[in-house]
């Protein structure tokens, strides 16, 4: 399954991920989330809370939030 992003449209935070990602040329398929903290089951599944941005990389077993945390584990780990 590869990289995936759980993100929202507009979202400011995801925005940097996004960026971040593609500067440093990694395939990525991004899950677009609801608007309403409600309705991010989804999101909640995979992560345990309903907060955004969400990066799971399969391939290496890790699943992490906080834009500031998955910036820093594309520098290091994906770039």
């Amino acid at each position: 399954m590869g990289i995936e992003l759980y993100a929202l449209d507009s979202c400011p935070y995801c925005e940097k991920v996004h960026d971040a990602l593609s500067e440093a040329g990694v395939d990525y398929e991004t899950q677009w989330v609801d608007a309403l903290h409600s309705e991010r089951n989804e999101v909640k599944r995979v992560s345990g809370q309903r907060g955004v941005p969400v990066l799971v990389d399969d391939d290496r077993g890790v699943t992490m939030s906080e834009s500031e945390n998955i910036l820093r584990y594309v520098d290091q780990t994906l770039a």
